[in-house]
């Protein structure tokens, strides 16, 4: 992993006690990623008072993310849930993504500092924990345009738009998230069933307790996840409530914004009573992503498809590696 040069540098920084790095670290490690997989590792310079956020290159997913475009969006809203939890904290997270020549793994580095902090954002710590992948069917309740309207500005907040598709653009939309869940490879099959865990108490992956039912009518897209030939079956929305996530452009750097873009949203949503759970095998094509945008929206790339809406409550979350496992101090 090359180090930042950030990391030499003087600082006027807070002093952060080791204590409330990993109190900032743990909240961190809430975040969604695809499968799981928690791509993420940190690095702090007690010098410099920098954290840097580091993709974890054991933990890509070669067949179904060989750009890693969806280990940004993970790791973005992991760096979102920590600038959430040190607003709380009453420190202000000044991010600096991709920083110049370090090159490696290196996403973004951090500077934690007294003094203003992001308010909106501290107000968004309750749903750090209160946040849950909701695989279960939802009711057909429709979201209210207010609603919608707040999640919009939350994308936006992070220089990303949230778009919920209507008319002839849902029904594209439908079609083709219908056909990415009929083309499922081999080999994303079985990279897929490789993070699929029997224990409820993994530190990673999704425990089969989590993965939901099988479909048995409705218009949702619903991740099968392997055989299943004893998983129950239920019926799903008629109507699915869906939504988009678009950035203008589609570098790492945009990816990153997307992850935090997601996050803000879905605690966002959170907050709001509301249930989301990420549909994704689309973006897992470039032809299929291609697709699912609007041009007559103008230009725009799809980081994130949404379903959300009003499901029941999910009691468990899935598990998370512990600061110590994925936080390095360094003097």
């Amino acid at each position: 992993m090359t180090p930042s040069p950030y990391a030499t540098e003087a600082t006027d920084a807070a002093a952060v006690t080791d204590e409330r790095l990993e109190e900032l670290v743990r909240d961190a490690c809430a975040a969604p990623s695809m499968h799981n997989t928690q791509p993420w590792a940190y690095v702090f310079h007690r010098r410099s008072g920098v954290l840097e956020l580091l993709a974890d290159a054991a933990r890509t997913l070669p067949e179904e993310d060989p750009r890693r475009r969806a280990l940004h969006i993970g790791c973005g809203a992991a760096l979102f849930n920590l600038r959430v939890a040190a607003a709380r904290a009453g420190l202000h997270a000044w991010v600096s993504p991709l920083p110049p020549a370090t090159g490696g793994d290196v996403l973004a580095a951090v500077r934690l500092r007294a003094g203003e902090v992001e308010r909106e954002a501290a107000t968004l710590h309750p749903a750090v924990a209160e946040r849950r992948t909701n695989r279960e069917p939802y009711e057909e309740t429709r979201i209210p345009g207010v609603i919608r309207e707040q999640l919009g500005r939350a994308a936006a907040f992070e220089r990303a738009r949230l778009v919920f598709p209507e008319g002839w653009h849902y029904r594209m939309v439908l079609d083709v998230l219908a056909d990415a869940e009929a083309g499922e490879t081999t080999a994303h099959r079985a990279e897929e069933e490789a993070w699929l865990r029997a224990e409820e108490a993994a530190a990673d992956g999704i425990p089969r307790s989590a993965l939901g039912p099988r479909k048995r009518e409705g218009e949702a897209s619903v991740r099968e996840f392997g055989e299943r030939p004893d998983g129950p079956w239920a019926d799903f929305e008629r109507e699915p409530q869906l939504a988009l996530l678009l950035t203008q452009r589609d570098e790492p750097a945009d990816w990153l914004a997307a992850g935090q873009a997601l996050q803000r949203v879905l605690l966002t949503a959170t907050r709001a009573g509301l249930s989301a759970a990420p549909v994704t095998r689309a973006l897992e094509h470039p032809s299929l992503r291609w697709l699912l945008r609007d041009p007559s929206e103008g230009p725009g790339h799809v980081q994130m498809v949404l379903r959300m809406g009003y499901g029941p409550s999910v009691p468990l979350s899935t598990g998370r590696r512990t600061p110590d496992e994925v936080l390095t101090f360094r003097d």
